[in-house]
């Protein structure tokens, strides 16, 4: 029965082809748009995801992400130091500052002043020169797409001079940075530079990043701070989901596109639901011959889900594929870097496809079940 339901099902490559299509762009529009959305997301929280060598921020008590910061103050750095189990804790700054070149091109930079004893946070991943660098007078590390938009059409290099608050700037390092959710260059400087070259505040310490001792579990240090500085403390997953959240509750973002993948689930049902309850319109002399033969319901219906499940398939795996191919085409374009396929996007995508399939088929399935055998012979 299940060769017979195949060639029943691609007897007519046109309406076979449209449900198949019709499939694939309901896949190809629900994973492409879900994981446009995860990848926004997770630009919001580029500069917690950059920190590796630190589990703990702490920060001021009504931060609600890490773009909108209350500055602490210099004796709050000494005051996590002294909690039980927090092993190290160092100063981090995020600020804006306008960078300028020589030519006159500028843009509004995100400068991040590392310690500068420890240089925590400082970039993982070095193209050009090294952190150490960091050192040097006036020494500041780009971010291979910041390099890119201050000097369009140069090989990365370094000793490029930049200009920022009057002050001379020298690239000594290109490294790669996670997307930030606005496409500002990414620059890593010593926070006692960053503090010459940003507008001044009178505290000037955004973040207090910490490790906990060896044997210490995380969230329990980070209550403890909370105890006894009255400041907050999260780990880095923590502060990450509170940043996203912040994204998600303040901005259209979600509604938006949860309109889109809504629509492209509904497109995608209707279209596979209406050409697959024609296709089975136009077989029903074939399904009352095969009723009046002795096949039973249950076998039919076994025949309609494995036609299902052949559509379902293809058009998933066209869709997942166009999907694919698209991020892979863009991945080395610097306003869409960042941007990837998550295999929970695949699975879920999986998942809508096979409801899409089941309320497509229900209606066939219904009319087929309810078909006399005498219909062969009208």
């Amino acid at each position: 029965m299940g060769w017979v339901a195949l060639q029943m099902l691609t007897g007519d490559r046109a309406k076979y082809l449209g449900l198949v299509f019709g499939v694939a762009f309901a896949s190809m529009l629900m994973a492409h748009q879900v994981s446009i959305f995860c990848g926004l997301m997770l630009r919001t929280a580029s500069q917690i995801l950059d920190v590796r060598d630190a589990r703990i921020w702490v920060c001021d008590p009504e931060l609600q992400s890490v773009d909108e910061i209350e500055p602490l103050t210099g004796t709050d750095l000494y005051r996590v130091r002294s909690v039980p189990g927090v092993r190290w804790a160092a100063r981090l700054s995020k600020s804006l500052g306008r960078v300028r070149t020589a030519s006159g091109l500028y843009r509004t930079a995100i400068v991040m002043g590392l310690d500068d004893d420890s240089f925590v946070g400082a970039p993982q991943q070095m193209l050009v020169g090294s952190w150490h660098d960091l050192r040097r007078p006036d020494a500041v590390i780009l971010d291979d797409a910041g390099f890119s938009y201050l000097f369009p059409g140069e090989p990365m290099a370094v000793g490029k001079s930049l200009e920022m608050n009057d002050r001379r700037v020298v690239v000594a390092g290109i490294c790669r940075a996670a997307a930030p959710f606005q496409t500002f260059p990414v620059m890593y400087c010593r926070h006692s530079q960053a503090m010459r070259y940003v507008p001044q505040e009178r505290n000037t310490l955004s973040f207090i990043v910490a490790d906990p001792v060896a044997d210490a579990d995380a969230a329990e240090v980070c209550r403890r701070i909370r105890e006894r500085t009255r400041l907050a403390a999260y780990d880095a997953r923590s502060f990450m989901w509170l940043t996203i959240g912040y994204y998600m509750r303040s901005t259209g973002i979600p509604v938006n596109f949860g309109i889109t993948v809504a629509l492209g689930f509904i497109v995608g049902t209707a279209i596979a639901g209406q050409t697959f309850y024609l296709f089975t319109l136009e077989n029903l002399k074939q399904f009352g011959a095969l009723k009046a033969m002795g096949v039973t319901n249950r076998r039919i219906l076994a025949m309609i889900l494995l036609q299902a499940t052949v559509v379902g398939a293809l058009g998933y795996a066209l869709g997942m594929g166009a999907a694919s191919a698209f991020f892979e085409v863009t991945k080395d374009i610097y306003h869409l870097r960042g941007f990837f396929l998550p295999w929970q996007v695949a699975v879920g995508t999986a998942g809508a496809v096979v409801v899409i399939m089941f309320l497509a088929s229900i209606v066939s399935i219904r009319r087929v079940w309810t078909l006399e055998p005498a219909i062969v012979f009208k």
